[in-house]
């Protein structure tokens, strides 16, 4: 009975062992993401890295690895995703609405984190050339294994019930919402200042993360644009792992800040 709910809003799964196979880590490999960023162990490209301590920083830093600007780092995150995004138009010109419609969200999703990076974000530090090109891949094969399962489930049955379009007003309110709180943070610190300070304005007055939360919303709303299985498994294992990566940024301003307001959830206001 709940399968063939599932069914009813959902492609059935493409013949394609590699969707299958990305499918499977995309959930598991980020949920562990967010499990360790409870835990302390935190991605290169948080803001925190290296500022928030965990068990293995001794580790860390007896290895040295070549290091890149912060800023050329984050282009290389984003850059082979909005690539991706575009050439799969030229790639797979006879894609339908739907195709057209995720292809156009991740494209623009990963414009706008680029435009940050370029415009927006403030940078103080450097990433590791190392990490930077693992995660750099992983946001590359998410984002193609996405168009790919796309483009074949075109020749599936359609879903019963059409998500698309609510669910790409669902990706531009997240779009806008966290483009919307990015510039907030940016605004924290003027030009030379390197202090944190506990963000205020828009729902920051009530969750320490919100603009996690609209990002959140934005792969949702990919997913209901999309209705294939890859993509609500990357939108679950993503949602995990900002949960937990919420979850320690909200433990890193306590530590930080004694007037940090008890109140103030890690993601969802008055929630979580």
């Amino acid at each position: 009975m709940v399968m063939s709910t599932l069914w009813k809003f959902l492609y059935p799964p493409p013949p394609s062992l590699f969707v299958t196979t990305m499918s499977i880590i995309s959930v598991v490999s980020l949920a562990n993401a967010g499990f360790s960023e409870i835990k302390g162990k935190h991605m290169q490209y948080s803001k925190f890295f290296g500022t928030i301590k965990d068990e293995n920083d001794e580790k860390k830093k007896k290895k040295k690895k070549a290091k890149i600007e912060s800023k050329l780092g984050m282009i290389l995150l984003y850059g082979p995703s909005f690539l991706g995004g575009i050439s799969s138009f030229a790639i797979f010109p006879n894609g339908d609405l739907r195709f057209v419609l995720v292809c156009s969200a991740l494209s623009i999703h990963f414009f706008k984190r680029l435009f940050e990076v370029l415009f927006v974000h403030k940078y103080s530090g450097s990433m590791d050339v190392e990490d930077a090109i693992a995660i750099s891949l992983s946001y590359f094969l998410s984002t193609i294994t996405m168009i790919y399962c796309q483009h074949l489930s075109q020749d599936l049955l359609e879903p019963s019930i059409d998500l698309k379009y609510g669910g790409y007003i669902i990706f531009l309110v997240g779009i806008i919402g966290n483009f919307y709180h990015h510039i907030l943070l940016s605004k924290l610190r003027t030009k030379g200042e390197k202090e944190y300070k506990i963000p205020q304005g828009g729902l920051f007055d009530f969750a320490i993360c919100p603009h996690y939360l609209f990002e959140i919303l934005i792969f949702v709303g990919i997913s209901c644009t999309s209705q294939t299985l890859y993509a609500i498994s990357f939108t679950l294992g993503t949602t995990f792992y900002l949960m937990g990566r919420s979850t320690a940024t909200r433990r890193w301003y306590q530590s930080k800040f004694d007037d940090f307001p008890k109140d103030i959830k890690a993601l969802i206001p008055y929630i979580f």
